[in-house]
């Protein structure tokens, strides 16, 4: 069965964004090359253990990290298991191979105190721009949503009576948050200024820039950067920090995990404990506090 087919299967079954399956299929197309160059084979659904092991130690001799590494092996092992699936091999070349190791990749989130700063002492310009920022920042922090969430999010999307927001997450999977009273408010204001720009091409979509076109990944980001870099010295400041910020510190105000699960749109908890571990800090302090065990 060819890769065509593979990636359709992507993008029918399972709701992979055009952005992912183009990685699928540059992965896929990067080791057929090797097949075809150092070894002369042009199916790469026939190929065995050994064939992969040895492209395993090319990419790792031209200097790909173990998670990038691990990320290819990943593709391929994807279309394996879908050509299993399929009866078109009977077995899965990479079925007992083992990841590379990785460091843990730990990702600090914004403290509560620089968040204060970039939305309450940053002063924000007057005009659609300023108060398009501050909306975005809002959203992230309010919301959990992911960056490409939000550049989607369309008005029709916001419930302002109902006092909700419908995101539309990975897969196409809905998830509904809580629209804030103070959110609420910086949204109703940025919707005004949001008429000034706004052509017949906007359409629905929230989140526009100054010509009336919808946001894009690349301003969302420089945004964020921007007005974070004035509160904080962290070297990443991105919109998953703004994600990883929100769970952090709801989890830290007593959130329970399957909420917070809920909220960020995940499929499984494995997903969500990722953000757990920011809180046993908080989690010592309060142990430390009130165990009986502990007092003087």
């Amino acid at each position: 069965m060819s890769v065509t087919a593979f990636l359709e299967y992507l993008r029918l079954e399972k709701k992979y964004s055009s952005h992912t399956i183009g990685a699928y299929a540059a992965d896929l197309r990067f080791f057929a090359d090797f097949c075809a160059a150092e070894y002369d084979v042009t199916d790469i659904s026939a190929v065995a253990y050994p064939l992969i092991r040895s492209w395993v130690v090319k990419l790792v001799d031209d200097g790909l990290s173990n998670r990038t590494v691990n990320r290819k092996i990943a593709s391929l092992n994807a279309y394996y298991r879908f050509l299993v699936r399929t009866k078109t091999i009977k077995v899965n070349p990479l079925a007992k191979h083992k990841s590379l190791k990785t460091p843990k990749k730990v990702e600090v989130p914004f403290s509560e105190a620089e968040m204060e700063a970039v939305l309450r002492s940053i002063s924000y310009e007057d005009n659609f721009e300023g108060l398009r920022d501050r909306c975005m920042i809002e959203l992230f922090y309010a919301t959990g949503m992911r960056r490409s969430e939000l550049i989607n999010l369309k008005i029709g999307d916001i419930d302002f009576s109902g006092n909700t927001i419908k995101v539309l997450g990975k897969r196409n999977k809905e998830r509904i948050v809580p629209l804030l009273p103070h959110l609420k408010a910086i949204v109703e204001d940025y919707m005004e200024k949001r008429k000034e720009v706004a052509t017949t091409a906007s359409g629905d979509i929230l989140i526009l820039v100054k010509n009336g076109n919808k946001i894009y990944e690349t301003l969302v980001y420089r945004v964020i950067n921007r007005y974070f870099s004035e509160v904080s010295f962290k070297v990443k400041k991105s919109p998953h920090i703004l994600r990883h910020t929100f769970a952090t510190h709801i989890l830290n105000k007593g959130a329970d995990l399957n909420s917070v699960k809920e909220l960020l749109g995940h499929s499984s908890l494995a997903s969500t404990q990722v953000y757990t571990h920011n809180s046993i800090a908080q989690l010592k302090e309060v142990y430390g506090e009130t165990h009986p065990r502990n007092k003087k």
